[in-house]
């Protein structure tokens, strides 16, 4: 999936790259999980190609490694897990307002394709 980037009050540059698993244990649960990191490159889609390989490993070694929001639908319940840095409950806050946001509005999605 294409990654997204987006920048926080405090001007932290951050790059999300999101992924989606279904569990199917006798009711169907969506997961939404977006793997976080600093965003070095400004906007540069090329940097995702590096750290998308790494997503599912059980320990990432990426100092711009920030950890992972998942959501899960129906419930809509979500949780952070830190990475090598880990964000402030302020940060983490504004990073699920920006991506609710960008999941609510399909029109924002068309904007996201030309990258």
């Amino acid at each position: 999936m294409k990654p997204i980037f987006f920048t926080l009050n405090n001007d932290l540059h951050m790059m999300a790259i999101p992924d989606t698993d279904a569990h199917l244990d006798g009711h169907p649960v969506i997961t939404y999980t977006y793997s976080l990191f600093i965003d070095r490159a400004k906007g540069n889609p090329q940097q995702a190609l590096k750290k998308e390989s790494t997503l599912h490993l059980d320990k990432i070694n990426d100092p711009d490694y920030l950890g992972f929001i998942a959501f899960e639908t129906p419930a809509n319940v979500f949780s952070y897990t830190g990475g090598e840095r880990s964000l402030t409950v302020a940060e983490i806050e504004e990073v699920i307002e920006h991506l609710n946001l960008i999941r609510d509005n399909p029109p924002l999605w068309r904007s996201m394709d030309n990258l």
